[in-house]
């Protein structure tokens, strides 16, 4: 029989975690950092793994060194696959830096992004500056708008505002999603401690304190993060600076196909002790597959 355009497997196979969202969804998103690829890498990207991507970050202030007609022909293959596309946040603290925050978001419009992050990781910004950015992004009509919240240094001190305060007013003021800060390394900020590993009580703070804790996405560049955020909040939390080359490893993560999430499900979900046995294998979460279609 051929296949067509369905997946390869699902037709004999069920996932072991099966309320993992689909497209398009507002939650269980995956953010994408791009630090240069070029169309046919692009492409490539989102004939594999389209549905597994929501966002597309072209990060830091990469998207400067495009030509532009090479950029907006970029932008339009990653909008045809229904996948958000939008620049770092550092290229507009840039602006901000500048003083040319407007005509930024002009260029940024005009050359088809969909989305705008906000962000204050290296600079300092006032309260009013910061969520005034935001509604004028918002009242610029992009389809996603993003704020960030901690600082890039572990130098750099946090402000006065407990950032679950800060993430709550951006929300207000109108973020769609608010980045937890975790930089490409995902090790000494906001939520990782030096060697990466998750600081349970910062994020249990953040969760506790925020009004709508789905709302947040949390930058998670390393596997054994990512692992334990789906351990805590399940297949359907928002994850960040994920590597291409990790997109469909970390489906893999969130549906329970890989070896940590598998055993999980198979121990705890299931609750099985005894080996399985061939040739009557259990059925999931007490369904009966129909063989006879």
């Amino acid at each position: 029989m051929f296949l067509g355009e369905q997946e390869a497997w699902l037709d004999i196979l069920d996932f072991p975690y099966r309320d993992r969202n689909k497209k398009p969804r507002q939650k269980g998103l995956t953010m994408v950092i791009d630090k240069g690829l070029g169309l046919t890498d692009t492409r490539d990207l989102m004939e594999l793994a389209s549905d597994y991507i929501d966002h597309l970050k072209l990060t830091f202030g990469t998207s400067a060194f495009y030509q532009s007609r090479l950029l907006r022909q970029k932008i339009e293959l990653v909008k045809s696959y229904g996948v958000h596309i939008f620049p770092g946040g550092t290229f507009l603290e840039l602006a901000l830096l500048q003083g040319r925050v407007i005509p930024y978001l002009d260029r940024a419009r005009e050359l088809g992004f969909t989305g705008v992050e906000i962000s204050d990781g290296t600079i300092n910004i006032d309260e009013e500056t910061r969520l005034n950015t935001i509604k004028l992004a918002r009242a610029y009509g992009f389809e996603l708008v993003v704020s960030e919240v901690g600082k890039k240094d572990p130098r750099d001190q946090a402000g006065a505002v407990p950032l679950y305060e800060q993430v709550n007013r951006d929300l207000e003021a109108g973020s769609d999603v608010v980045i937890v800060e975790g930089r490409e390394s995902g090790e000494g900020v906001v939520i990782y401690d030096q060697d990466g590993n998750i600081l349970g009580d910062e994020v249990t703070n953040m969760v506790e304190h925020v009004t709508d804790p789905e709302r947040l996405l949390w930058e998670a560049p390393q596997k054994k993060q990512q692992q334990e955020l789906i351990m805590r909040f399940g297949p359907n939390v928002n994850l960040g600076n994920v590597q291409r080359d990790d997109v469909l490893a970390l489906e893999a993560l969130r549906v329970g196909l890989r070896g940590d999430t598998l055993r999980h499900y198979y121990l705890n979900v299931q609750g099985l002790t005894e080996p399985v046995k061939w040739p009557k294998a259990p059925t999931m979460q007490g369904e009966t597959r129909d063989t006879e279609n």
